[in-house]
């Protein structure tokens, strides 16, 4: 195939043109206009290559930085905003900065990220509180039951406010790490396989999966909680070692096909919930050149923002699923009340007294309840 110079065309253009017309076309010679419109093509191109370099450039400048961060199960509505964050200081660093998101536990197990920070195995991951109590004891204030956390403003305002707590800062930064954002779970509700609880003392004799506060309060009704984590539930309820499971409803129990096992679901119980943060290893984040940790934190409110989202277009396509395939269990506001009677504030205090001297217990049980203009009593 012939190659085509630039401004051949051009020029078969002027060629092709009558004699009266390239006169009218042109004041001056055929050269002159040849010249003119070459270098107007050349500047063209010149000015769009630039718009593109500048469009490609990166927002923030700095070294090539790759970071790993541990998860478990597989990509979900759980893992949104994890994943937003590794695509925004990806793009805003040109590829400069990034973050592999290891799913499926591969880089180590769910109860041992904590661990993994600790000794530097990889410079973020994902956690649970209530997969291990005794590590982070003042986190698991956000496991009590029945906090006020009606709407997703109020979910998020009360978990960034226990985050920015010294006294979680500090029992944090002992494992080396540092609370970057939640997962703001949603409250718990149960699935459970046989007979559906219909009244609260239906609740006893029955082995539920609930960690934390939420455990204790079912542990009032009768239950006898477990903590399993999330991927032996699907076994434990198949094999009818746990009559029901709560977790964050609808995205976890749809993520870990625990529907698939079970035959009724709890609408309204709403125990509570639990905490999952996305935890950064400190010496790691302190080792990022400034404009990098800066960025870190210019990006998190989008991404505590699509985290949020992914929940809500999740349940538009859960629950009418559950509805559908599940016996949905609703409970009156006479019986809703008498469970938070019996297994809130008692099970609350009880928390509260055994923290004493630990950490300021009390005091932070009254900053969630002052986070959203309620008072702790």
């Amino acid at each position: 195939m012939r190659s085509i110079e630039p401004g051949m065309c051009i020029r078969r253009g002027l060629q092709s043109l009558p004699e009266d017309n390239r006169a009218m076309s042109d004041p001056g010679s055929e050269n002159d206009m040849m010249k003119k419109l070459l270098a107007t093509t050349a500047l063209v191109a010149f000015a769009t290559t630039s718009t593109m370099t500048i469009a490609q450039a990166a927002e923030v400048d700095g070294p090539e930085v790759k970071w790993n961060v541990s998860l478990w199960g597989k990509q979900r509505a759980f893992t949104a905003g994890f994943e937003k964050l590794a695509e925004l200081v990806n793009a805003k660093t040109d590829g400069k900065f990034t973050m592999t998101l290891h799913y499926g536990a591969a880089l180590s197990k769910s109860r041992e990220n904590l661990d993994g920070i600790s000794v530097g195995a990889f410079e973020a991951a994902m956690t649970c509180n209530f997969y291990h109590p005794q590590k982070n004891p003042g986190l698991m204030v956000l496991t009590m039951p029945f906090l006020p956390m009606s709407s997703w403003d109020d979910n998020r305002n009360i978990r960034d406010a226990v985050y920015a707590h010294p006294d979680i800062i500090k029992e944090h930064a002992q494992w080396n790490a540092m609370l970057y954002m939640s997962s703001y779970l949603p409250q718990y509700e149960f699935l459970g396989k046989g007979e559906p609880p219909m009244k609260l003392e239906d609740w006893k004799g029955k082995t539920v999966r609930a960690g934390g506060g939420v455990g204790k309060a079912m542990k009032v009704m009768g239950a006898t909680p477990t903590s399993s984590t999330a991927t032996e539930v699907y076994t434990g309820v198949q094999q009818g070692t746990m009559d029901a499971a709560s977790f964050p409803f609808t995205y976890s129990h749809v993520a870990y096909k625990i529907h698939e096992v079970t035959d009724w679901f709890t609408s309204n119980l709403s125990p509570g919930t639990s905490d999952c943060p996305l935890i950064l290893s400190k010496s790691a984040f302190d080792a990022l050149p400034k404009q990098y940790q800066k960025l870190l934190m210019d990006v998190k409110d989008e991404a505590a923002k699509a985290q949020i989202q992914a929940y809500i277009d999740i349940d538009k396509v859960n629950l009418p699923m559950l509805e559908a395939k599940l016996k949905k269990v609703t409970y009156t506001e006479e019986q809703l009340g008498a469970f938070r009677a019996a297994a809130g504030k008692p099970v609350i205090e009880e928390w509260i007294k055994e923290n004493e001297g630990k950490f300021d217990a009390r005091g932070l049980v009254e900053l969630i309840y002052s986070t959203v203009g309620r008072k702790y009593e």
